[in-house]
């Protein structure tokens, strides 16, 4: 059951996955509402309108806006399909055990907006493309491909055999971020939010990078820290296509 405002218009418009009926608050009525109810209509999905109280009991406690729809479930890729579909000079993110649903959602819209071509998250002990990671993202998840890797040092290795680069972003690494070069096909691998990234994939990245700081702090919060390196992959490739 997907709820809110920007992860029902992004199912929509990605298409991805089938939706089986939209809900909306029967009491409630908005120019936004109402787009959204007559693109369901002409695309041939069911539209229902129920009481307040049914929809509190439908997503309890949830910001859901006045609407949600119900969808089949998130459509996994395979590795192969999506390096198939990455095009040339692609950028990945791989997410080693991230478990906070607010920091998969972020780092999944950010790598949208930066134009990475996919997400690999780990099987275990990670968050899990649910509902709230789609309200998370603003719907970004909807538009993603994402692999489930069950064995992440294993996934990097098939990416380096494709020719990609792989760098871990860690706090304490000898290297900058802004002092590596990140054009090429390129993945980055963001820690989970207490250990970081763990020792064995580690020591199949290519480099271990960091973010230079100040202040008293000595780190940033994961999706931060990934939305920085993120976009500094940005602004070096296009710095790249303009010479």
């Amino acid at each position: 059951m997907l709820y809110g405002m920007h992860p029902v218009i992004e199912c929509l418009k990605a298409g991805r996955r089938r939706v089986l009926e939209i809900l909306a608050v029967r009491q409630e009525h908005s120019g936004r509402i109402d787009a959204v109810l007559t693109r369901a209509v002409s695309a041939g999905i069911p539209v229902r309108r129920i009481s307040r109280d049914e929809f509190a009991r439908l997503a309890p406690g949830k910001v859901h806006q006045g609407i949600c729809a119900r969808v089949d479930s998130y459509p996994f890729v395979d590795l192969s399909e999506m390096l198939a579909a990455a095009g040339p000079q692609p950028l990945l993110l791989l997410l080693d055990q991230i478990v906070d649903v607010q920091n998969f959602g972020s780092l999944v819209r950010t790598a949208l907006c930066a134009g990475a071509k996919g997400v690999i998250i780990t099987r275990k002990r990670s968050a899990q493309p649910s509902p709230a990671v789609s309200k998370a993202s603003a719907g970004a998840l909807e538009h993603m491909p994402l692999v489930r890797a069950t064995n992440m040092a294993g996934t990097i290795k098939q990416l380096k055999a494709a020719g990609f680069w792989i760098a871990g972003l860690a706090g304490p690494a000898s290297r900058s971020i802004f002092n590596v070069d990140l054009t090429g096909p390129f993945a980055l691998v963001v820690g989970g939010e207490q250990k970081g990234i763990r020792p064995l994939v580690r020591r199949h990245c290519d480099l271990l990078v960091g973010i230079p700081q100040q202040g008293p702090l000595d780190s940033l919060n994961a999706s931060t820290a990934g939305a920085v390196a993120l976009f500094e992959a940005v602004r070096q490739r296009r710095v790249a296509q303009a010479r």
